[in-house]
Formats: C-alpha cells, structure tokens, sequence
C-alpha cells in the first residue's frame, strides 16, 4: 500500500453499498484514522504547521528529530502497555 491513494467507495445514487465494500470502508478508515493521529503529533511541534524560522538546510533535521521523537512516545505507550 506504500505510495498508493485509497479512496473509500462512495454510495451509488439511490442505491445502498454493498456488505464487502462497507467492510472495506470501515478497513480504510481504522488505517486513516492512525495516519490521522500521527500527522497530529507531529504537528503538535508546530514545525509542520508553522512557518519555519531556521535556515533550509536544518529543516530535514529538525523534522527528522520530531518524527524521532513522536516514534519513541510511541514505543513506550506499547512498552508501558505490556
């Protein structure tokens, strides 16, 4: 699924979705959701959604070190839920 776009299937006019595709829809939602989550960590920085003041060429390593450290949270919420 890596650098492909899923859309969720739509209802067709005056018709209902089938069980399948529903199925499908709610699949891609629970990923959407999660991917949803993350972006929201990481914007909780500010470095993805504010204007960046330091040079371009610290850009990549400050995203980098956000992303980090957003894994690492990560990692001890599954290890504290262990």
């Amino acid at each position: 699924m890596k650098g492909t776009i899923t859309t969720p299937h739509k209802k067709p006019k005056k018709a209902e979705l089938s069980e399948t595709k529903k199925e499908e829809n709610k699949q891609l939602s629970s990923l959407r959701i999660s991917v949803e989550h993350l972006i929201c960590r990481v914007k909780t920085f500010h470095v993805a959604s504010d204007r960046f003041h330091l040079g371009r060429h610290r850009y990549n390593q400050v995203i980098m070190t956000v992303c980090g450290l957003v894994r690492l949270h990560l990692n001890s919420l599954r290890i504290r839920a262990l």
